[in-house]
């Protein structure tokens, strides 16, 4: 049974004036450290992208190509984690910089800004692990959660995973459109579908002309190392981005919630929920760095209009409020975690339920406990977050 039901309102009070003490404290000290940050970060990344396209246009001498490819990744992962992630949660706004507003900022991705924020920064970060409200349980591909109806399609739910790592920028820029519903549920009409498509086929074809035709085109005659560098770096910042998105909301112990737990949600029990649905991984600052900081994604669901880069300083105090009321704070290896993820993704493909079998697991204690709590209107304890 899930730690939320056992909480009282008192409890969840609690939790939520200690969380919003490191909130307020964190956001009133933002300044000239954060802006050098994110300038510096920047400047890294870019100077990756010359670096790497300028050895990929000698990618006749192999070690030159693979040390092209090794920049080119790294300054891709680098744009989409910690820089259009994070800037497009309105974590720099404050800067008055219009090059890292989230309002116009524009990412090395295939996904719109207006998409982005939709699914990603409201729905998901309003809607966490909430099924039928988060459309990041599955993307609508696979099978997350044993209260999702097994399908026969929910059989290649490994190999479905598998494509959408290798394709993850792709299927992030179609999330909007939802194509489950017209291509299973036909709830969509195609004549919606298409109208829906078309920002996102324009950014989709920037994208894909950019790395694929122009680029190559610049080399001359080593356009085919180019073509392939440039693959080779998208596949690389898709595997390594997926497996970061996996590795936070996907881990065996992460939790799922029924919708009835938004109803009337109280500020505190919305950070319980985020902290039960999340997870954390641990590494070096460069792996942090690298992640976006998602590496703490329990402080990252917490605080998401906060500045990454203070999330490691955070985490301890988090963690002890965590220990203080008697909340799991679920953290280790990528390695494990990574372990962890696959081994659900096994096993939801299979129907029937496993051991969180939800008469008995976390949603029938949750579902009980939700009618019983007195709480705030959910509008007016969501604006901060």
């Amino acid at each position: 049974m899930s730690i939320f039901s056992n909480l009282s309102a008192e409890q969840f009070e609690t939790i939520g004036q200690e969380l919003d003490a490191i909130r307020n404290r964190e956001m009133a000290d933002l300044g000239e450290e954060d802006a050098t940050y994110i300038r510096t970060l920047i400047k890294r990344q870019r100077r990756l992208e010359i670096a790497g396209r300028g050895l990929l246009m000698a990618g006749f001498l192999p070690p030159a190509w693979l040390a092209g490819v090794a920049c080119l990744s790294a300054s891709k992962i680098l744009d989409n984690m910690e820089i259009g992630h994070n800037v497009m949660h309105g974590q720099y706004d404050w800067m008055g910089d219009p090059a890292i507003n989230s309002k116009v900022f524009d990412w090395d991705n295939t996904c719109t800004n207006t998409a982005w924020k939709q699914t990603h920064n409201f729905e998901h970060h309003t809607f966490t692990n909430v099924l039928d409200k988060d459309h990041d349980i599955g993307y609508g591909i696979l099978r997350m959660s044993e209260d999702q109806e097994w399908e026969p399609r929910f059989l290649f739910n490994p190999i479905l995973a598998g494509i959408l790592a290798t394709f993850f920028q792709h299927f992030v820029a179609i999330q909007s459109l939802k194509l489950e519903d017209y291509l299973i549920y036909k709830t969509k009409t195609k004549e919606e579908v298409k109208a829906e498509f078309k920002p996102t086929w324009k950014k989709m074809r920037k994208q894909l002309v950019k790395d694929y035709l122009l680029f190559p085109a610049l080399a001359g005659p080593f356009a085919p190392f180019v073509f392939a560098g440039n693959m080779a770096a998208n596949v690389a910042r898709n595997l390594w981005s997926s497996q970061v998105i996996y590795n936070g909301h996907f881990p065996e112990e992460v939790e799922q919630f029924p919708e009835s737990v938004i109803e009337n949600e109280t500020r505190g029990q919305w950070y319980v929920r985020q902290l039960l649905g999340s997870a954390n991984f641990e590494g070096s600052r460069l792996m942090h760095v690298m992640s976006g900081n998602l590496s703490f994604q329990i402080e990252h669901h917490l605080f998401p209009d906060m500045p990454a880069h203070r999330y490691a300083r955070i985490a301890p105090e988090v963690r002890a409020i965590c220990e203080k009321h008697g909340l799991p704070y679920n953290t280790g290896s990528f390695m494990r975690q990574s372990l962890s993820v696959w081994k659900r993704i096994f096993k939801l493909s299979l129907p029937g339920k496993t051991e969180g079998d939800s008469k008995k697991g976390p949603l029938n204690g949750l579902r009980a406990k939700v009618v019983s709590l007195t709480r705030e209107p959910q509008s007016e304890n969501r604006k901060a977050a």
